[in-house]
């Protein structure tokens, strides 16, 4: 019986729709973050909103803030969606490997001082990018040499074309295809965030001109305080990522190449000046995915996923994966500690 693409993906994705919706592994931290954007909107809606609503008498002013933060909180919650559930750039496995070259290997020689030529791929190849070459590795895992700004990442087991980073507050890689939904989403966050500190502030400013006293207003409206210092920590994070995906995207770099080349001088082949960076990301077409996930696939495609998942070739990758994984994860988290570890390696 035919089997559609995301019934024999090889990827650690998680499918729904029958494939049209596809997510990261770590799908399930998307509950916490949902947690995390609705729980606060709903203690301000039913208490913080309401008490500004009798405070202005029920005039247009009252709607205006209840109305606001309901459809932000939507328009919030639907970019997350388009970032989590959306195929991020994926570049599919390829089905008939390059051809192998006589290289020269000197670890396989049989006499001193001679070598024997050895059939095997070249680790990278030469690319010209803007008139610049840049260097392109090969992926043993998806069987080519990734595209330029492409990498493996080993928590999802994809390539992703112009790989930021593995989020796991969204549970999904952040490439060429979600990068804007992704920046949309942690600004808009952002400024819902600073919405929700400066009504709930300025609720506490009401209740003291009622009561007297500021002690007498955090008395009467405890989860007014508990909505600013939730938002004054929240900011920090959201606030300070915000502020450096507009370095990134001014300068047109990825999280993984700032991080990975940090303190390497390197040629900015990508950087078309400000301006056009913003213009590169914000008004370009998006790419329509590579992948079909809802068709059906064919049976020598079939053959070859099966080949893929073959004890010996899976028995070959382990060790580059599982290398892999910790980088990946760790740009989820910590990048420092990527950048340092490549550096001692590259040395």
């Amino acid at each position: 019986m035919a089997k559609r693409l995301y019934e024999v993906w090889k990827g650690k994705n998680k499918f729904i729709f029958r494939g049209r919706l596809i997510f990261g592994p770590d799908a399930k931290s998307l509950i916490i973050t949902l947690l995390l954007i609705i729980v606060p909107v709903i203690i301000f809606c039913t208490n913080v909103a309401r008490n500004l609503f009798d405070e202005t008498s029920g005039n247009i002013a009252g709607y205006a803030v209840l109305m606001v933060t309901v459809v932000f909180t939507i328009y919030v919650l639907l970019l997350l969606l388009l970032t989590s559930a959306r195929d991020p750039g994926i570049v599919p496995r390829n089905l008939h490997p390059p051809t192998e070259e006589i290289c020269y290997d000197s670890s396989a020689s049989i006499d001193v001082g001679r070598q024997t030529p050895t059939p095997r791929l070249p680790p990278t190849k030469e690319v010209i990018v803007n008139g610049v070459p840049v260097r392109v590795k090969y992926c043993i895992t998806c069987q080519l040499y990734r595209p330029p700004r492409c990498s493996h990442c080993s928590v999802c087991d994809n390539c992703v074309e112009r790989f930021d980073h593995h989020c796991p507050w969204v549970g999904q890689c952040i490439g060429m295809r979600n990068y804007r939904s992704f920046f949309l989403f942690i600004s808009s966050s952002t400024i819902l965030c600073i919405f929700i500190f400066g009504m709930s502030a300025l609720n506490i400013k009401f209740l003291t001109n009622d009561y007297g006293t500021v002690w007498k207003a955090i008395k009467e409206s405890p989860l007014s305080v508990v909505l600013i210092v939730y938002c004054f920590i929240f900011l920090w994070f959201v606030g300070g990522l915000t502020c450096f995906h507009f370095y990134l995207i001014g300068t047109n770099q990825t999280t993984y190449e700032t991080f990975r080349y940090r303190g390497v001088e390197r040629p900015q082949v990508y950087d078309r000046g400000c301006l056009n960076n913003f213009r590169e990301v914000f008004c370009s077409k998006i790419k329509p995915s590579r992948n079909n996930f809802h068709a059906y696939v064919q049976e020598n495609e079939r053959e070859f996923t099966r080949g893929m998942n073959s004890e010996g070739y899976i028995g070959n990758l382990d060790g580059n994966r599982r290398e892999k994984v910790e980088d990946d994860r760790e740009i989820g988290g910590d990048l420092l500690k990527i950048s340092q570890r490549r550096e001692a390696e590259d040395a």
